[in-house]
């Protein structure tokens, strides 16, 4: 399996919306799970949202992005995305994709998963 890439980070104003991607690059088998997970400066990575390969099994941690933040899957093209509304600063963050095979999606920490992105940063600011 290749290392998961994310992209669509940057800058925005609160209020505004964001779409985040991740091409998992999943390769030997139709059973993964992809995760987004997130990390402030000086804070600790926490886990955000995950979903299963069917498409159709997610898990949201709690917290205020439960209510605005979704998950998609294109299984197809194995690219999970994070579409991120009424961003707020305290949203600013690393935003981290991650991957793992398996029959279902591990719980939201991150020595649960095998597959890591580098990465893509997200700035909420006015």
């Amino acid at each position: 399996q290749g290392q998961p890439a994310e992209s669509g980070g940057g800058s925005v104003q609160p209020g505004e919306s964001l779409r985040l991607s991740c091409k998992a690059e999943i390769t030997t088998s139709p059973y993964y799970c992809v995760a987004w997970l997130r990390q402030a400066a000086g804070g600790e990575r926490t886990g955000i949202v995950s979903i299963y390969s069917d498409g159709g099994v997610t898990n949201y941690a709690p917290g205020s992005t439960k209510r605005r933040f979704q998950i998609f899957l294109n299984n197809g093209r194995r690219t999970a995305y994070l579409q991120m509304h009424d961003l707020i600063p305290e949203d600013s963050a690393t935003y981290y994709c991650a991957a793992n095979l398996g029959r279902a999606c591990p719980p939201l920490v991150i020595d649960r998963f095998r597959f890591w992105g580098q990465g893509t940063q997200v700035n909420v600011a006015s």
